[in-house]
């Protein structure tokens, strides 16, 4: 079983084992109302591991996603309790997510900080601590149901939630795999060097890399919002965990270079079944956070693993050739001293 196989199939089969296991465990995980509980749960993470997707991909991490979804959420609230129109709150919502991801991208190419963990880190406690500021530490309830519809609406038996994400995910997916800009930041993440001397604006496609991260946590920030009806400082609260964790278990790598949209997709639905069935048994809201733990830690031995079977495999390659031109050497040596 190489690497190439446990990376595209993997998530989809620890999916469907999880899912199988929990069937079993519970008889109303399976019930139609529940797997469309667990698909709209997940939608947050989903969201929020698309925009980590792009930033591991070109090796790098955000921290501070989680914050910037509580500032945007409480900026959202607070617009729309002031009276400004639905349409504006959510495009001010989002344009700060933007802004702050540019920030982010911003402390990491043009201040040349050593880590993005560092510009990241810095940015979660600045986000989370304007959060509390700006609502004074209370919630902002009693949205429009205009401002609503994106968290809470229904087209039919579907919740809007659910198409947005399916939406987001596809556009991301023809960005990604379509464009120049797509194939740019695998190979940023493949080789950061070897991109710059290609040609590749590697400053440009970090910044932008990282300011759609902000954008899709500001994004998901309206999606919790009108789901709760509420703006609340301390929403996504360690959620940037949720998100690395989907992206890691979606088949993407922290070395960078490697990751798919709908990996991740698949990762943050395991994350969602993993909390949903978690509930469903009755586990406590202490022993989950342990075992949500557990399985970041796993998720990234994984990934350890599939990089060196990788290290491996392209060592097997290389021999190989090499193996089969010494011996063919040998041979024609040997048939001349023969002759």
């Amino acid at each position: 079983m190489n690497t190439k196989f446990l990376r595209q199939f993997g998530p989809l089969l620890a999916l469907a084992v999880m899912s199988a296991v929990l069937s079993v465990m519970s008889p109303n995980f399976l019930t139609l109302d529940n797997l469309t509980n667990v698909f709209r749960q997940s939608t947050i993470n989903a969201l929020l591991a698309l925009g980590q997707l792009m930033v591991i991909i070109t090796a790098g991490i955000d921290l501070s996603v989680g914050s910037v979804l509580g500032v945007c959420c409480v900026v959202f609230a607070l617009l729309l309790k002031n009276g400004a129109p639905v349409l504006l709150a959510l495009v001010a919502t989002i344009l700060l997510g933007l802004a702050l991801g540019l920030i982010n991208g911003a402390l990491l190419t043009y201040l040349r900080l050593p880590h993005p963990f560092i510009s990241t880190l810095g940015m979660m406690n600045v986000a989370r601590g304007a959060a509390l500021i700006i609502s004074g530490g209370f919630p902002i309830s009693g949205l429009p149901e205009s401002a609503r519809f994106l968290g809470a609406g229904v087209v039919g038996p579907v919740p809007v939630p659910i198409i947005v994400v399916l939406a987001v995910y596809f556009g991301f997916y023809l960005f990604l795999t379509r464009t120049v800009v797509g194939r740019d930041i695998y190979a940023i993440g493949g080789n950061q060097e070897a991109a710059r001397l290609s040609g590749i604006n590697v400053r440009q496609r970090l910044n932008l890399v990282y300011g759609l991260s902000g954008a899709l946590a500001g994004l998901s920030a309206i999606v919790l919002a009108g789901r709760m009806n509420s703006g609340f400082p301390l929403a996504g609260s360690g959620a940037e965990l949720d998100a690395i964790a989907a992206v890691i278990i979606g088949g993407a790598s922290f070395f960078g270079g490697i990751g798919t949209v709908w990996g991740t997709l698949t990762g943050a639905l395991i994350m969602g079944v993993l909390r949903n069935g978690l509930n469903l048994l009755e586990v406590s809201a202490l022993w989950q956070t342990v075992v949500i733990g557990i399985v970041i830690v796993v998720a990234v031995w994984i990934d350890v693993l599939r990089k060196q079977m990788f290290g491996r495999e392209r060592r097997a390659k290389k021999v190989m050739p090499e193996m089969a031109l010494g011996v063919g050497s040998g041979a024609s040596e040997f048939d001349s001293k023969q002759l």
